[in-house]
Parts: C-alpha cells; sequence; structure tokens
C-alpha cells in the first residue's frame, strides 16, 4: 500500500464510509435520547437547544460560522493575497462584546418577556414591530443571499478538488443532506455535529499546516515558515516593479496592488463593522447562546453564555492557520521547482494540500471532519432561517397552535430556503467572483444592522421611528449601492452617461470606505428623526434599562478567571497584528 499517496484510495473511501455512517448515529442518538427527556415536540427547544454546557456553545458559535467559505474562499484568497483577509478572521475579541456586552441585554429581554427573544423580537420591543419585521425579512434575503448559496457554491468547489465530484453534483448534494439534516434534527442535531466536527476539523486543519510547512522546509518546520514568509514578500508587484508583498495585513501605500481591495487602516475599522454585525446582533450567531433549562437562574445562564463566547474568542483565533496559512504555503509549494505540488486555481488550494500532504487513510479521517463542518454551519443557517420564520411570522399571525404545528412550520420554512439557495446559485456564479460579491453584499448590509443595534442600546433618546427609519433606508441604499457594482464591477468599470458621471462619488468609492460612511450617515440620520419624531414610551426604554437587582444579577454571573480569560483573546489578537502588521 502507497501511504503515501497524493490521492485517496480504498483505505481513505473505507473511512469515510464507516466514519460517515458513524457519525450520523451518534447525531440520531443524541436526539432520540433528548425526545425521550422532552417527552413530545417542543418549538423553542427545536429552534434553541435546551442549556448546553459552555464548551459546546463555543463549539457550536465556532462551528456556525467555518463553512466551505473558509475551506475554499479563506485557503484561496490567503493563496492570491496572503494575511490581507485576515482582517475578518482575527476577531475573537468581536466574541467577547457578544459574551459580555449582548448577553445581559438579551437575558434581560427574555426575563421580561418570558420567552427566548430572537434579534427583531429585540427590535420590536426596543422600536416598532416594523423595525423588527425588517430585521426578519432583511436577514432572510441575506441568508439566502449570502450563506446558504455561498456555502454550497464553495461546498462544491471543495467537493470537486478533494473528492473529484461533478461541482453541480456537490453543491446540491451537500444542500440536499443539509436541509434533511435540519429538518430531522434541528438544534440539537446541529449542537451534536458541532461537537464532533469540531476536534477533527482542528486537529485535521493543523495537520495540513504542519505538515505543508514541513514539505515547503525539506523536513523542517521553521525552515518552511520562513520559505513561506519569503516567498510571500515577492508578490504583489506594482506599476513600479517593486514587491509589495503579501505577508502584511495593512497596505498603506497607494501604489500598492492591494490598496484597493485592503485600503490602508479602513480595512481594520471596515472589517470590525462587518464583524459587530455579524457576531453581536445576527440571529444565525446569538441563537447559539440563548438556550436555557426551564426555571433555570439567569445568572446561570448568563455565565454559561459568556464562557460559551469566551471559548469561542479561542476557537477562532485558529482559522487563520487552519485554513489561510495553508493557502500560502500552497502558492510557496506551486511556485517551488521540483515540488511535486500544482496549483492552477487558487481556490482549490485547501483541498490540494490535503491530497498532497496527508497519509492514506488520515485522508479520509479529515475528510469525515470536513464534511460534518460543511453539514454543520450550512445547517445552522437553515435552522436560523427556520426560527425567524416561526417566531416572527407564523407565531405573531397564528397563535395557540399545537407545539407539534410550530415545529412543522419551521421545518417547512427549511424546506424553502433549501430550494431558494439551490435556485440562486447559478446567479450568483453570474455576478463575479466569489469574494467581490460576498464581501461587497456583506458590507451594505452591515451598517443598517450596526446602527440600529447600537443607537437602540446606547441612547434612551432615540425614537422608535428614528430605529425604523434607519433600518429601511440604511437597506435601501446598501441594495442601491450593489446594483451598481453590478453594472459596474464593484466601480471597475469606466462608466460614462450624466447619471454615472454626477453620481461617481456613490458608486466608485472604495467599497470598505463606503461602508464606514454609510453607518455615519445613517446614525446621523437617527439623530435628526429622533429630534422630529415621539420619543420612546417607558415601556421601551424599560427594555434596555438595568435595574440595581439586575446588575447585581449580572456582576454574580461572572468571576475574575472569565476577565483573565477574555484578557487572553484579546492579547492573542494583539500579538497577531503586531506580526503581520
Amino acid at each position: 500500500m502507497n501511504w503515501s499517496s497524493h490521492e485517496f484510495i480504498w483505505l481513505d473511501w473505507t473511512i469515510m464510509a464507516v466514519g460517515i455512517f458513524a457519525v450520523a448515529w451518534a447525531v440520531w442518538r443524541s436526539i432520540q435520547k433528548h425526545k425521550r427527556l422532552q417527552q413530545g415536540a417542543d418549538s423553542e427547544d427545536y429552534l434553541f437547544g435546551k442549556g448546553e454546557p459552555w464548551y459546546i456553545i463555543g463549539a457550536a458559535i465556532f462551528a456556525a460560522n467555518i463553512g466551505s467559505e473558509h475551506l475554499v474562499g479563506l485557503a484561496g484568497t490567503g493563496a492570491k493575497a496572503g494575511v490581507g483577509m485576515a482582517h475578518w478572521e482575527m476577531q475573537g475579541w468581536m466574541i467577547l462584546i457578544l459574551g459580555w456586552l449582548f448577553v445581559p441585554f438579551y437575558q434581560l429581554m427574555n426575563i421580561k418577556l418570558g420567552k427566548i427573544i430572537t434579534m427583531p423580537d429585540f427590535l420590536k420591543n426596543r422600536y416598532t414591530p416594523a423595525t423588527g419585521s425588517w430585521l426578519s425579512i432583511i436577514t432572510l434575503i441575506a441568508y439566502v443571499l449570502t450563506k446558504v448559496s455561498v456555502t454550497a457554491f464553495t461546498g462544491g468547489i471543495f467537493m470537486e478538488s478533494l473528492l473529484g465530484l461533478p461541482f453541480w453534483y456537490g453543491a446540491i448534494g451537500l444542500i440536499v443532506i443539509t436541509g434533511i439534516f435540519t429538518v430531522l434534527g434541528g438544534m440539537k442535531g446541529v449542537m451534536t455535529l458541532s461537537a464532533i466536527q469540531t476536534p477533527i476539523l482542528i486537529i485535521g486543519s493543523f495537520l495540513v499546516l504542519f505538515l505543508g510547512l514541513a514539505a515547503l522546509g525539506d523536513g523542517s518546520i521553521a525552515h518552511g515558515w520562513t520559505a513561506m514568509i519569503d516567498y510571500s514578500k515577492t508578490l504583489n508587484v506594482g506599476k513600479d516593479g517593486l514587491a509589495h508583498g503579501t505577508n502584511h495585513m495593512f497596505h498603506l501605500e497607494t501604489g500598492d496592488p492591494m490598496y484597493d481591495d485592503y485600503p490602508g487602516f479602513w480595512v481594520f475599522i471596515g472589517a470590525t463593522i462587518i464583524g459587530f454585525w455579524y457576531w453581536a446582533t445576527d440571529q444565525h450567531i446569538v441563537q447559539r447562546v440563548l438556550g436555557q433549562r426551564k426555571g433555570e437562574p439567569s445568572d446561570v445562564v448568563m455565565m454559561r453564555a459568556r464562557r460559551g463566547t469566551i471559548a469561542a474568542g479561542y476557537f477562532k483565533l485558529l482559522p487563520v492557520f487552519m485554513f489561510l496559512i495553508p493557502g500560502m504555503i500552497a502558492a510557496a509549494l506551486a511556485a517551488r521547482p521540483g515540488s511535486g505540488f500544482t496549483l492552477e486555481n487558487p481556490d482549490t488550494a485547501f483541498g490540494s494540500m490535503v491530497k498532497f500532504v496527508l497519509p492514506a487513510g488520515v485522508k479520509g479521517i479529515v475528510t469525515i471532519g470536513f464534511i460534518s463542518a460543511l453539514v454543520a454551519s450550512l445547517a445552522a443557517f437553515f435552522n436560523s432561517c427556520a426560527t425567524l420564520y416561526t417566531e416572527d411570522f407564523y407565531k405573531p399571525m397564528f397563535k395557540n397552535k399545537s407545539e407539534a404545528t410550530y415545529v412543522l412550520t419551521g421545518r417547512l420554512a427549511t424546506v424553502v430556503v433549501v430550494i431558494l439557495g439551490i435556485a440562486w446559485i447559478p446567479v450568483m456564479m453570474s455576478l463575479g467572483s466569489l469574494y467581490s460579491y460576498l464581501q461587497g453584499i456583506q458590507s451594505l448590509l452591515a451598517p443598517a444592522m450596526v446602527a440600529v443595534f447600537v443607537m437602540g442600546i446606547f441612547s434612551k433618546r432615540i425614537t422608535p421611528r428614528a430605529g425604523e427609519a434607519g433600518m429601511i433606508v440604511g437597506f435601501f441604499l446598501g441594495m442601491v449601492r450593489l446594483l451598481t457594482n453590478i453594472f459596474t464591477n464593484t466601480g471597475k468599470n469606466v462608466m460614462t452617461g450624466w447619471y454615472w458621471e454626477s453620481t461617481g462619488w456613490f458608486w466608485h468609492t472604495n467599497w470598505l470606505i463606503f461602508e464606514i460612511w454609510l453607518l455615519v450617515f445613517i446614525m446621523m440620520m437617527m439623530v435628526v428623526v429622533s429630534l422630529f419624531t415621539p420619543k420612546p414610551t417607558a415601556k421601551q426604554i424599560e427594555f434596555i434599562t438595568f435595574t440595581g437587582d439586575y446588575k447585581t444579577l449580572i456582576r454574580n454571573s461572572w468571576s475574575k478567571w472569565d476577565v483573565i480569560a477574555s484578557l487572553g483573546v484579546v492579547l492573542a489578537c494583539a500579538f497577531f497584528y503586531l506580526y503581520f502588521w
């Protein structure tokens, strides 16, 4: 047997078949055990889960974030552009904001409303019902356009590069399998699969990292790291003939070819805005920390949720090393004469590395983790869509239905999302590069979300109508900019005519800088609207006001070790920025 084969052999396929069956059995057994304990269908349990341990919450947050866009997009970007993309990944410190700042607010509303809230619930009670409904609509649209379709698209590429499956077989197969899994398993299935795949994913990816560095350094990991950095310094050649390199996160010179994609320090601010929206206010992530057992003390719920976010903060330090750095290694290996490694398409970097560096048998084990990660991430999106539809549209319109009916409704909503996700893939493929498409949409959706949540929590003077206007106007301006991005190739094409020439500032401004100014505009508009519209009611203010008793409750939910652990996440992020400055 050729243990060092660069292709899948019978042993890998056998291990994959047995492993997938074992994972499916473990998830099914966990779900059946949970159902027996629950004694019947429970819509909140199906949609949110019930009080998982903090380490499971951390793993679930991490697994929900990791998808095929990392296996394909992040590794591919590493091969093409080095560590510039790390701004979007080195955000463990951002998850701490969810645990330390937002979880108490969400838990306060859980207590006052007597149920587990969704993000639209928060806006409905702080602003107007229409504000929450708009958030639900925008979020559902965003999931179909940027999550389900993108994950399936990149999953198809990954399956093609790793297993040799035709693209559409991999993409549609991933969506269908995940849809079935989500419908049958609910949040408990997602949580269980997350706990299984996270260690396999981490160990497998680091095997690719270390074995890849060893291959690049002729057996030495340290020499491989040096060779990778040295090669990245020779890339990114400008018009002046000088190599600006891809080994640093900040591209400060306008003559740097990568300045348009990562404009100086603006890139950090822009990435932070997207990160704030994603980690602190997106239903997809927040849903992982809202589960609780009936009758459980609030301080225990907050402590578990906070510690789960701290654990997720440490997990979030890993993707750069799990995916982006292996992409950089792949580019360096492909450029090295006699390495035997080829890389025709950067987006196949990670799958190609798995086949090239891992020994026979290990390929099969690691691939199980990767497939589980794809399913868990996509299933989390499906489940969030089911939650938003059931809790924010169906339940208010059809009250006093049975729990079984609400569960069935959530499952049908998942099926609809599956169909829409498949239907959108051909449209998405016609809209340019995946990276520009994905980041462009996220940068245009995030400002409205961030403005409405931040202003609603930190200012009692912002009126209900101001929040509603901020959400609607921000979303409208973002979609107009998206349309101009489609027509102008994200501002790269030369456009003629009075309309394009008179509005060049709108469609030609760098996408990250536009995102920042859009956020500033929405916040200023909300302040102005608040001057001319009725003030929020006492009840609305009460939802964001901590009483003395609740402040004591929050204080009892953390210890000095939570603070120390949180500082560790911040210091780790800071060290990475200093090294790759």
